[in-house]
């Protein structure tokens, strides 16, 4: 019998049953944490053998630096998820201004500290749709960033209605 191809457990959607949770993006601040110790390490390292100048002690300094600044940087990264994606989609469906049938949220991040927003595309109650959106919300205060409204352009005519 041949060997198939097969999706391990943990991603077949097939026997999911409940909502999913986004995970949250302040989950950097362990590798943050982690990454700032060992550069606090190396630096105190280099301190302790330091011996006027030696090449390797030199490289304990500048990754112990670099270390430190990968860790600063991952923790300003580290915003917290505060708007789950139930109240982006509250959010955008009041700001796109028609009843809304089909909607999908996406994570995205924006900026030098990748700050998150949900990315909310949003189709009409009517079959087939007449109108769609795409709405930007702050993941963090939940702040609508902005939005484009148009008739829908895709053509449903070939397809049987319900």
């Amino acid at each position: 019998m041949a060997e198939a191809d097969e999706l391990p457990a943990e991603l077949d959607v097939t026997g999911f049953v409940g909502p999913y949770t986004f995970p949250d993006v302040a989950r950097r601040r362990i590798p943050a944490t982690l990454l700032f110790l060992t550069g606090v390490g190396l630096i105190a390292l280099y301190a302790a053998r330091h011996d006027g100048g030696v090449l390797v002690t030199r490289g304990l300094l500048w990754a112990g630096v670099a270390f430190f600044l990968l860790g600063l940087y991952h923790r300003m990264a580290a915003y917290p998820l505060n708007v789950k994606e139930i109240d982006a989609l509250v959010a955008a469906t009041k700001e796109v201004g028609f009843p809304v049938g089909h909607a999908s949220a996406q994570v995205g991040f924006r900026g030098l500290r990748s700050r998150p927003n949900w990315r909310i595309l949003l189709y009409s109650a009517d079959d087939p749709p007449t109108k769609r959106g795409l709405v930007l919300v702050d993941a963090v205060t939940g702040a609508v960033l902005d939005h484009y409204v148009e008739d829908n352009p895709e053509d449903w005519s070939s397809y049987p209605t319900n």
